[in-house]
C-alpha cells in the first residue's frame, strides 16, 4: 500500500480556522500620496516575495526609524476568484533562523513604503511601490463588517476603486513593471492615456 499523494483535487482549506481570519478589504488607485502625506512621513519598508505557484509570500517589514525587522510567512487567498475584497489571511511570523531556513530567494519580490494615513475617522495604508512599480500608489482601507464593506463610497482622493480587478493583487503585481499597469489602466477605462503618468 503506497503513500496517499496531496493533489488540488484531494486537498481540503477550511474557510473557517482558528488559525485565519477574514481580512474585508477595498483597494484603490491614487494619483500620487494623498494630500497631507508626504515622502518623508513615517512609514514603513515592504519587501514580498511571492512563491511561484502557490498562495504564499514571505514578507518583511523594516522600520527605518529603529532597524527593527518583522518577518511573517502569509498565505492569502480569496475564498471567491471574483471579489478579493474578502480574503481568508493566516500568518506565521519567523525570527532570523526560521527566514533562512526557508531559503526563499528574492525572485517574486514587490518592495513598498507604507504610511498610515487616517481620513474621515479611518485608518488608511497608503503603499508607495518601489523598484519596477515605482509610480503605483495604492490604499487599503479595512472593514469588520460586509455591510460596512459594501456601501462604502470611493472617497475624494482616489482615481478608482480596482479591489476586484486582478491587477492589482500582490500575486500579480509582482509580474509587473509600472509601464504594464499603465497600459492596462488605459485599455480597461481606468484612465485616459493623457493622465496615466
Amino acid at each position: 500500500m503506497g503513500v496517499a499523494k496531496l493533489t488540488d483535487q484531494n486537498t481540503v482549506v477550511p474557510v473557517e480556522s482558528k488559525y485565519a481570519r477574514v481580512e474585508r478589504e477595498r483597494r484603490y488607485l491614487l494619483q500620487d500620496l494623498p494630500e497631507g502625506l508626504t515622502r518623508a512621513d513615517p512609514h514603513v519598508q515592504i519587501t514580498d516575495n511571492y512563491i511561484t505557484g502557490t498562495r504564499l509570500r514571505l514578507r518583511k517589514v523594516r522600520e527605518p526609524r529603529t532597524n527593527k525587522w518583522t518577518a511573517k510567512l502569509t498565505q492569502k487567498f480569496a475564498p471567491d476568484p471574483t471579489d478579493f475584497s474578502q480574503t481568508i489571511i493566516t500568518n506565521i511570523y519567523l525570527n532570523a533562523l526560521e527566514v533562512e531556513a526557508l531559503g526563499i530567494s528574492d525572485a517574486n519580490e514587490i518592495r513598498k513604503n507604507r504610511y498610515p494615513f487616517e481620513f474621515e475617522g479611518r485608518k488608511w495604508s497608503v503603499d508607495m511601490f518601489l523598484g519596477d512599480l515605482f509610480g503605483l500608489v495604492l490604499a487599503e482601507v479595512s472593514f469588520e463588517t460586509d455591510e460596512d464593506l459594501e456601501s462604502f463610497p470611493k472617497p475624494q482622493f482616489a482615481i478608482a476603486d480596482v479591489t476586484n480587478i486582478e491587477l492589482f493583487t500582490g500575486g500579480r503585481l509582482y509580474e509587473l513593471t509600472f509601464e504594464d499597469i499603465r497600459a492596462e489602466i488605459v485599455k480597461m477605462g481606468i484612465v485616459r492615456a493623457s493622465s496615466a503618468g
